[in-house]
């Protein structure tokens, strides 16, 4: 199974000098692999600096140069309000289950396509593409494989979407399945 990572935001300073970045100015962002877990490790550099790396460092997965805006405050999340489609991707993407890898997929096309997300960029894995969205204002960076659905499924997939934005991002099913226990001493699944 190949899985999606979720990344933290933009640092405030660059990973090699410790400078702190001013707005508005040009880095790098950059993901390289984490030999202590299965994920990536991002890193942001100043232009200097990145240019400056010694010729034998650790080569990143991607990097892409972007526009240093500082993090935002996140406002105090209502529990009891509907998941926007950018949470639940969030969410989902945390939570990283298999069977929510298509619905992963639709939230970020549709948020890049309301300008929110931006990719920038794919890298083929086994098994698939691996592709690299960055959130314009807070600067998260989200990895998402392309399950290159079928156009015969995408509809599915979209009404899957849609109910679990009306839903507050959990399947009804999946729920009640939860809710449903054996009696002591009944065997599973009967």
């Amino acid at each position: 199974m190949l899985q999606s990572w979720h990344i933290r935001s933009r640092s405030r300073h660059c990973a090699l000098s410790g400078e702190p970045f001013t707005e508005g100015e040009t880095i790098v962002t950059a993901l390289f692999p984490d030999p202590e877990s299965s994920g990536y490790l991002r890193k942001d550099f100043s232009l200097a600096s990145w240019d400056a790396r010694e010729e034998d460092a650790a080569v990143p997965f991607s990097s892409w140069r972007t526009t240093y805006i500082p993090p935002e405050q996140e406002e105090k999340v209502d529990p009891m309000k509907k998941e926007d489609p950018e949470t639940l991707l969030r969410r989902l993407v945390d939570e990283d289950e298999e069977h929510t890898e298509n619905v992963r997929y639709i939230l970020a096309v549709m948020l890049e396509r309301q300008k929110l997300l931006r990719e920038t960029d794919a890298q083929p894995v086994p098994g698939g593409i691996l592709r690299v969205y960055e959130h314009r204002k807070t600067g998260e960076a989200y990895l998402v494989r392309d399950p290159n659905i079928p156009l015969s499924e995408v509809e599915k997939v979209q009404e899957e979407v849609i109910m679990l934005l009306e839903t507050g991002g959990r399947l009804p099913e999946a729920e009640a399945e939860a809710e449903v226990e054996p009696a002591e001493g009944e065997p599973e699944g009967k």
